[in-house]
């Protein structure tokens, strides 16, 4: 496996006015075509071992791409981290499971590279918002059945998680087409019925949470993936996993406002994510520090 930079790094200003460099690159993968992808984020020569993070966009599987993902890339490379946002297959053409496919081989050569891109000593992490924030939330499950890599956290913005699209905070979203859209997403991403009980497919209704990695989970107070993300919150805990789970203040565009490009849309909730974003890095960094009892 081997990358293939396709344009010089160049900075840009993240959601939280920090700014951020980003290259675009080829990634190839065993068993298929290069998979395009963007890095954000700089190493430091001399530095400490920086959080490294495979990102998901969002766009309810369908649609979206790298810089659908930019505003999220920038926040958390804003926040410390060296990031590889993954411009993963979508549906129609490419249904579950393609796309966790993909994901899962992305995470395991971004842990070949962590050394490389992150420092000796560099954790990873899995991140995505909306549709992304349900890839990641699956990635981390396949991670957890197959033993590797080892994962220090995984970051869920508004993730998608309930194709029954049934929620309070989902019916109360600004109008019906918003709501169709979604379920629209979930049509095009789940190919049989069967595919709705896959723990994979549809994390939110995971049988088995135990051992998954810590989790943050960021949403807004109008956010039509409210209440599935903090559902999803509530039984990870139950499970037994370390879970921050928070409702933004003052939000407004949440969740669109992440994945529109070159649009930051909502600064306040930027600046309020990042900080979330870098005390869940700093607790994690200390967690591994700290030797067990």
């Amino acid at each position: 496996m081997s990358t293939n930079p396709q344009a010089p790094a160049s900075a840009a200003t993240s959601p939280a006015g920090c700014a951020v460099a980003e290259e675009d690159l080829h990634i190839d993968l065993p068993g298929g075509e290069p998979v395009k992808a963007r890095i954000y984020g700089e190493r430091l020569k001399g530095a400490a071992a920086m959080p490294l993070v495979l990102h998901f966009h969002g766009g309810t599987f369908v649609c979206g791409d790298l810089d659908n993902g930019r505003n999220v890339g920038r926040l958390l490379a804003a926040a410390g981290a060296r990031v590889l946002s993954l411009a993963y297959p979508l549906a129609p053409e490419h249904p579950f499971p393609k796309p966790i496919e993909v994901g899962f081989a992305a995470l395991e050569w971004l842990y070949k590279q962590r050394v490389k891109l992150a420092g000796k000593g560099a954790q990873i992490y899995l991140a995505g918002e909306e549709a992304g924030g349900n890839l990641a939330a699956a990635v981390a499950l396949v991670a957890r059945d197959r033993g590797h890599p080892p994962l220090a956290g995984q970051i869920l913005l508004s993730p998608m998680l309930d194709p029954c699209a049934g929620t309070a905070s989902l019916r109360e979203a600004s109008c019906a087409d918003a709501a169709c859209k979604w379920a629209t997403g979930w049509q095009q991403y789940l190919r049989r019925p069967m595919d709705a009980t896959h723990p994979y497919a549809v994390p939110g209704s995971a049988l088995r949470l135990t051992d998954v990695a810590p989790t943050l989970v960021l949403v807004g107070p109008d956010d039509p993936m409210r209440d599935e993300a903090l559902a999803y919150a509530k039984r990870l805990r139950a499970a037994g996993i370390d879970v921050v789970a928070e409702v933004l203040p003052a939000t407004s565009q949440w969740p669109e406002a992440l994945y529109q490009p070159d649009d930051p849309g909502c600064p306040a909730c930027g600046v309020a994510a990042r900080q979330r974003v870098t005390a869940f890095f700093e607790a994690r960094r200390a967690a591994a520090a700290t030797p067990p009892s």
